[in-house]
């Protein structure tokens, strides 16, 4: 029998030097020849995302030293920063960005010598930012998205695709960069070369929609040199939101489009290339599950076709797995394995299918599908237990009821400890975790920084509220100009139901959340009495702000559809804000800010700190140098992990002398 202690009192060994050096995962995943490389988070090293290569043996190495960080800034939240390709002679030569000045820079990591740069730096704005390259070796070229700012504010921007000398004669000259497109849309992803060369496709869109409300999928003809000729729209619409596009190995083109609710896969035959309309055709059709996501970040895939004509899919609705699609016939088979989410990465090579996956029980690890077989391996990153799994939590999927009888999903990690239980008559306290975007994702996968607070006696339940992808377009939708409503009523009533139930102690809830999840936090706490605290990180606290050039450009406009045009309700803004909603809060808060977060920028923590200034509310403020939206370094995570813990032992009355005690002031 376990001896009981109160519930959140208990020892763990999964400390916050453990959660914080197992933060972030696997990115980017591709081939080089026969290997397989991705980047990898390094969160004791500043944070900077190392570029790994495997081997044909198995064995993994950094391919650049600190302090080289592969990372794009294109849209801030960057995109694909590598490409790599296998030469007749000398090896391999890779392509990145190096985040600290975005410039492009080739590599040969068999050479022995160092990365040299490609592309120039401008002192205008952001400079010049590139993201989702791809190398041309025959041309001479790589060709990707350029980002480039023509003046100070972050909307003075303009993006189109360029063509970019490997010989690096444009690293101190702009001219020698050839744009391949005019600036006719403010957002592009990297083009699709189809495989005669005579084609290429990608993704435009404009303010004020966002990737995941409409796009177009434009094809253009490629020529010898010069700028790609008869460019037109071939499929897609305002209304009509297409995340990845890709060529078949026939020269169809294959894309995934939510026009029927649910981002499914879609093919356009060679022959409707030739010009008119073009008729697709589904290749899954009524499965009522997502093939695609939110385009966050450029160039990231959810398919890629294969040689043989078969097509990698990574497809579910909530959860998801990987799958070979046949488009002759519709028929689906899924890779048997534990994994439960898919990151929207994929490399194929031959008969191989290379992807990034977790499950409840594991981290993100690199994944390898062997379609002649059927078997699918951990080939890198792999998931090592640090302690004993017996500390994991025990996660459940839940679909509580909301509002109007409306369906939320949520995940739910109930406190678990292999040696300690709590009294009879206790409910344990919960965190109400809300994920960023708002147009994210709470994925069904281990979270060691979820098991700090659950192997400590804390529960957390994850909440997927309205708005969230992954359940379709009309689920998405929910919160088109019902943001500060929907999602916080949305937590409220999961968290409720938790109390109601006698799954948690209804007087010791508590929320967080980071960005979007930032603002669900602040808002929840300025509109409602269900939390007895809350975590806000690098929040939006001031809608007007924000859409007044408070913010980048990628979401300038965003808050035209989650809240609604700023013409024609000016006062929404107003009154929803947090910022504006002080006299609202009574609960304790900590707020996390990045000083360098150029999205949700830290002056609107600081109004928002002057006007809680009158109110004696408890709360603490912590903001750190060096960090951007969202935190990466080792040290900066720690603390704000320590921090949050020490805000819920003081607020729900929990006795721990393992961490620092965060001073609340007045």
């Amino acid at each position: 029998m376990l001896p009981t202690a109160p519930y959140g009192t208990w020892p763990s060994p999964i400390d916050a030097t453990l959660a914080a050096s197992h933060d972030g995962r696997p990115e980017y995943a591709g081939t080089v020849g026969e290997e397989v490389w991705w980047t990898e988070p390094r969160p004791a090293e500043a944070g900077r995302r190392a570029l790994v290569r495997r081997r044909a043996d198995g064995s993994e190495e950094s391919v650049l030293p600190a302090p080289w960080n592969v990372r794009s800034r294109v849209i801030e939240y960057g995109g694909v920063p590598w490409a790599g390709a296998e030469r007749p002679r000398g090896g391999p030569l890779v392509v990145f960005v190096h985040f600290p000045d975005q410039r492009l820079y080739a590599y040969e990591p068999d050479g022995g010598g160092e990365p040299r740069p490609l592309t120039p730096v401008s002192a205008t704005g952001g400079g010049l930012r590139w993201a989702d390259p791809r190398i041309h070796l025959e041309r001479g070229e790589v060709w990707c998205v350029l980002e480039e700012f023509t003046g100070e504010r972050p909307t003075d921007v303009r993006r189109v695709i360029a063509a970019v000398p490997l010989d690096g004669s444009a690293a101190g000259d702009r001219a020698a960069v050839r744009e391949l497109t005019d600036d006719r849309h403010r957002f592009v992803t990297g083009p699709r070369l189809s495989p005669d060369g005579r084609h290429a496709a990608w993704i435009a869109w404009d303010h004020p929609h966002m990737p995941w409300d409409g796009t177009v999928v434009m094809v253009g003809e490629v020529g010898e040199t010069g700028p790609f000729t008869g460019i037109r729209a071939l499929v897609g619409d305002t209304g009509e939101s297409v995340p990845q596009v890709e060529w078949a190995p026939d020269g169809s083109l294959l894309f995934v489009s939510d026009a029927g609710g649910w981002w499914e896969p879609r093919r356009v035959r060679p022959d409707a290339l030739a010009g008119g309309a073009a008729v697709s055709t589904a290749l899954c059709p009524g499965r009522r599950e997502e093939f695609g996501g939110p385009l966050w970040k450029i160039g990231v895939q959810w398919f890629l076709p294969l040689e043989n004509g078969l097509i990698a899919v990574i497809h579910g609705k909530g959860t998801t797995a990987l799958g070979i699609l046949d488009p002759e016939t519709g028929d689906l088979v899924d890779a048997a394995g534990p994994w439960t989410d898919w990151a929207a990465t994929l490399a194929v090579q031959g008969t191989r299918v290379i992807g990034v996956a977790a499950s409840p029980r594991s981290g993100y690890e690199v994944v390898e599908l062997d379609t002649v077989t059927g078997r699918a391996r951990v080939i890198g990153a792999a998931h090592r237990d640090p302690v004993d799994p017996a500390y994991y939590p025990e996660p459940l999927e839940r679909t509580f009821t909301g509002p109007g009888g409306r369906e939320i999903h949520a995940h739910l990690y109930p406190p678990h400890s292999p040696d300690r239980a709590a009294p009879d008559d206790e409910l344990p306290p919960y965190v109400v975790w809300a994920h960023g975007g708002p147009t994210g994702h709470a994925p069904f996968v281990l979270d060691l920084e979820i098991a700090y607070f659950t192997s400590r006696g804390i529960g957390v339940a994850e909440v997927n509220y309205g708005g969230s992808t992954g359940y379709g377009r009309a689920y998405r939708e929910r919160l088109r100009e019902q943001w500060g409503v929907v999602d916080v009523e949305d937590c409220a009533a999961v968290a409720r139901a938790l109390a109601d139930e006698g799954t948690a102690d209804g007087s010791r809830l508590a929320v967080r959340g980071g960005s979007a999840g930032g603002w669900t936090t602040a808002a929840s706490l300025t509109t409602t009495d269900v939390y007895a605290c809350g975590t806000i990180s690098y929040p939006i606290l001031d809608l007007l702000g924000w859409a007044t050039d408070e913010t980048h450009d990628f979401e300038s406009q965003y808050l035209e559809s989650l809240i609604g045009p700023l013409a024609e309700v000016p006062a929404r803004y107003h009154d929803r804000s947090p910022l504006n909603q002080v006299d609202g809060i009574t609960a304790p808060f900590l707020l996390l800010q990045g000083l360098d977060d150029v999205i949700c920028p830290p002056a609107q923590c600081e109004r928002f700190l002057a006007r809680v200034a009158d109110r004696e509310i408890p709360h603490a403020y912590i903001a750190f140098e060096g960090e951007g939206h969202g935190f990466r370094r080792a040290d900066t995570l720690i603390r704000a992990l320590e921090a949050e813990l020490s805000l819920y032992a003081q607020t729900f009355g929990i006795d721990r002398t393992d961490v620092p005690r965060l001073e609340l002031r007045k």
